[in-house]
């Protein structure tokens, strides 16, 4: 379970990382591009940050990502600037895909579909067999 104190540094990377990167997405003329950071979870010793990161279009995602990877050290840097007065010490940011709203997704589409089980029973017998 999170404490306060990894809640509120969460909160505040989470904020200054959104800047920072559409910020970049902005200064770079990337047109159709847009990148959210859904959570950051801050490990208890402070050392480590987990910044999950919604990208949309989806195609662009694993591109996107690979070059956020790429530049972490400046980006480590430029979120160091914003928060030197709030944290002494910025965690190491590991980035990842959000793939939530995949999941929601997918799970919306299967209930507009036939493969709905609440409306087509007959799949719910067929799971219990296999």
């Amino acid at each position: 379970m999170e404490t306060n104190r990894q809640k509120k540094i969460g909160g505040v990377i989470q904020k200054d990382l959104v800047d920072i990167l559409q910020g970049e997405v902005r200064k770079n003329g990337i047109t159709n591009l847009i990148i959210s950071v859904s959570k950051v979870v801050v490990t208890t010793d402070l050392s480590v940050a987990t910044v999950h990161l919604s990208i949309f279009p989806q195609e662009k995602a694993k591109e996107t990502l690979l070059a956020i990877k790429t530049n972490s050290t400046l980006i480590k840097h430029d979120l160091s600037q914003r928060v030197r007065l709030q944290l002494r010490k910025v965690p190491n940011l590991v980035f990842f895909i959000d793939d939530s709203l995949d999941y929601i997704e997918k799970i919306d589409n299967a209930l507009k579909n036939q493969e709905n089980p609440i409306e087509n029973r007959d799949l719910l017998e067929k799971r219990r067999h296999n």
